[in-house]
């Protein structure tokens, strides 16, 4: 018997967008030991990807995610969520430079543990890019003027 080891590559027709979405999950305390990211893997076909989590057993639980997939199978699983009783939020748009509140002391630069926010080196202001936020909440802490805004 021969075992061949060859790559196939996807036919062009099967390649499919697969969207990504930040969300804030809220656990009820009689849920924080079933195995839900689990089933988002496995039954609704999900790359999970947790962003930041406190689950205690017997608590309320939360978890920051970021799903990726197809649009119809991340439909599917958010239906999941809400028929268990999780609590779901998109986070996509929850995080906020307030610029007006903003000195650019850079207080919050070196802290970001997925570099959302930076110094331009040229014009020595803060940047900030939403995408890379995982709203760890690290820069509203360290921040003196309160310019950075989470909304859960």
């Amino acid at each position: 018997m021969r075992w061949c080891s060859q790559i196939i590559e996807p036919r062009e027709e099967e390649e499919t967008f697969m969207p990504t979405t930040k969300v804030v999950l809220r656990f009820p305390p009689d849920l924080t030991d079933q195995p839900v990211t689990y089933n988002l893997i496995k039954e609704y076909d999900l790359m999970v990807n947790i962003l930041r989590g406190h689950i205690t057993p017997k608590e309320e639980g939360m978890l920051v995610l970021e799903l990726t997939g197809k649009k119809k199978q991340l439909d599917r699983g958010m239906k999941y969520l809400a028929k268990l009783g999780v609590e779901t939020q998109r986070l996509s748009k929850d995080v906020k430079l307030l610029k007006d509140r903003c000195t650019h002391c850079t207080a919050c630069t070196s802290l970001c543990p997925t570099h959302a926010l930076w110094v331009e080196r040229d014009t020595m202001m803060v940047s900030f890019d939403r995408e890379k936020c995982i709203a760890c909440e690290m820069c509203i802490i360290v921040c003196p003027y309160s310019a950075m805004e989470v909304q859960f």
